[in-house]
């Protein structure tokens, strides 16, 4: 009797530690069909613009063949923190207690999103940076595009052009927020073209960070100082309308071929950049990709789910975009999506 009592005691404390000692995927729910549901908490920093949405429907749409391709039953949780680092540290601490099994974040502010990171791993879970990068802290993986190489693409492509014109480049150079790494990387590639080509000078640079209001009075303000500027470099063209209000004001908003154009590169080819470029305000800008990147977040969200070793990080090239040739472009959600 005591050998039975004492192998009955045995068999359950080797249950409890096999259960204590189990990792988080066998803890996973199951579909009828067999397929692993993997819970995915996705912590936007702001939804303002269409790229983001484009990005959240890309990013759904391919799961739901590429899931079950791999198994994988994708159940995606959204919360947005309109543009407040705190409120989004909190999100994904919400997203955390819930116990997803991975966290996507397009951090508001690259110096606080380490300690969100840091609260996943201790949790257990992987989390991904999304188009915008960490600087206080390195997350499990960083899906999004090569901002350096997009505007070194655009810059190299606007030296052609005003060379081909014969024209003498006096640039304003509109920035985007220098606390976005993505803007900073568009600042150190135009100016490095520059320096090698010398097509162009910038003679006043333009911060905005990434406000409208901004683009606009910078913009305007820039244009009244330089009579003497006949192009622009426009960090995102998410606001474009906010540099054709200013151009309209000091009679400069005409057309390639006009003789008061502005020479004008700008990136991502958002609503606005698209109609801009159609309309021949634009000259030439790179995509801002929202379908590859989304493709791209799903693989490795797929990876993570069946335990595969991941890269640091993965980086989408966009693509040159001319008023000649952006209609030819597939998967360009500008076409898709209106502010």
């Amino acid at each position: 009797m005591k050998k039975r009592f004492f192998a009955l005691i045995v068999v359950v404390l080797i249950v409890s530690m096999l259960g204590a000692c189990s990792p988080k995927e066998d803890d996973s729910q199951a579909t009828e069909d067999g397929l692993q549901v993997v819970r995915v908490g996705v912590a936007w920093n702001e939804k303002i613009h269409s790229l983001i949405q484009a990005w959240q429907d890309y990013m759904e749409q391919y799961a739901e063949t590429y899931g079950p391709e791999n198994g994988i039953k994708f159940e995606f949780i959204v919360n947005v923190a309109d543009g407040d680092a705190t409120q989004q540290a909190n999100n994904i601490q919400d997203l955390i207690n819930q116990n997803v099994d991975i966290i996507v974040a397009r951090p508001q502010d690259a110096g606080t999103i380490g300690a969100s990171i840091e609260a996943a791993e201790a949790a257990g879970i992987p989390f991904i940076t999304l188009d915008r990068t960490s600087s206080s802290g390195d997350p499990t993986t960083h899906v999004g595009e090569d901002s350096y190489l997009q505007a070194e693409t655009t810059a190299r492509a606007f030296a052609a052009l005003l060379q081909e014109n014969n024209v003498e480049g006096k640039c304003i150079e509109v920035q985007g927020d220098l606390l976005d790494n993505n803007a900073v990387l568009r600042h150190d590639a135009w100016v490095d073209v520059e320096e090698e080509l010398s097509a162009w000078e910038t003679i006043v640079a333009v911060p905005t960070e990434w406000k409208p209001e901004k683009f606009y009075s910078g913009a305007l303000n820039a244009l009244q100082a330089h009579p003497e500027a006949n192009c622009m470099y426009v960090a995102s063209d998410f606001t474009f309308s906010s540099i054709e209000n200013a151009l309209q004001a000091v009679d400069k908003l005409a057309p390639t071929g006009e003789a008061n154009h502005i020479w004008m590169a700008a990136e991502d080819v958002n609503p606005q950049g698209y109609e801009a470029m159609l309309e021949g305000y634009i000259d030439v800008g790179t995509t801002w990709e929202a379908y590859d990147v989304s493709v791209q977040l799903v693989k490795v969200l797929t990876m993570l789910a069946k335990g595969e070793e991941v890269e640091p990080q993965y980086l989408i090239a966009g693509r040159l975009a001319t008023p000649e040739t952006v209609d030819s472009l597939e998967y360009l959600y500008a076409k898709e999506y209106a502010d």
